[in-house]
């Protein structure tokens, strides 16, 4: 693996993803300008031997160093707001899932189907088969249709947990007695990994997600089997 992919950020597989990724770039961008005028201003500062002992003040470059930061934040800003308010909107969910964190696994329910549910626990090291991912893969996965709204209700029943999956761009706390709500769209087939992002005891680093998006036919199956 290279250092790269070590450092970047996951491949999306959301829109909200996608947008957070274009603003990353866009806000690098920024900053690299920002540190090249840095860098020339003390560079042309070492550099020149221009002196004058009688200048004592200077609006003009007060104003200059004032606005130029500003638009700056203004650049930072507006994409920032954009993406922050994308991330709060429910646009028509089809179907809505409740995610449960316990001590230390997940539940999930699928309300809309007749109350199926059931809990998500780490695979030990004695049910590993080949393919599978050390501390990563679970025992049920949570099961969603791709190119659909979905609405995750998230919660939890002891401590504060953290539902994440970063190449989605969702991060949602799950906290006792209050429920968080977060939109999901999924761009595409296959199985995505995340952790408990937040410290919720000796086992938390024990306790990953795992979405395995699927086409609607092969979920309507899967619910029906289920």
């Amino acid at each position: 693996m290279s250092l790269w992919s070590q450092i970047s950020l996951q491949d999306s597989n959301s829109p909200i993803m996608e947008n957070m990724i274009m603003f990353y770039d866009h806000a690098m961008l920024v900053v690299m300008m920002i540190v090249m005028l840095i860098m020339y201003m003390i560079i042309f500062m070492l550099m020149n031997k221009f002196t004058n002992r009688f200048l004592f003040e200077g609006q003009l470059i007060e104003i200059i160093w004032t606005i130029i930061p500003m638009l700056f934040l203004i650049f930072l800003a507006i994409p920032s707001l954009k993406i922050l308010y994308l991330t709060d909107e429910i646009n028509n969910p089809i179907l809505s899932i409740k995610a449960i964190g316990h001590q230390w696994y997940w539940s999930y329910e699928y309300n809309d189907f007749n109350s199926l549910s059931f809990d998500s626990f780490m695979l030990n090291k004695d049910e590993y088969m080949k393919g599978d991912f050390r501390l990563l893969d679970v025992d049920n996965h949570l099961v969603l249709p791709m190119n659909n709204q979905i609405r995750m209700l998230i919660s939890s029943l002891d401590v504060i947990h953290s539902f994440a999956m970063p190449s989605m761009g969702i991060k949602v706390d799950a906290v006792p007695g209050r429920i968080n709500q977060v939109s999901l769209n999924i761009n595409r087939p296959g199985l995505y990994f995340g952790p408990c992002s937040e410290i919720c005891g000796v086992n938390h680093s024990f306790m990953p997600i795992v979405i395995e998006s699927t086409n609607i036919n092969n979920f309507i199956k899967w619910i029906n089997k289920n």
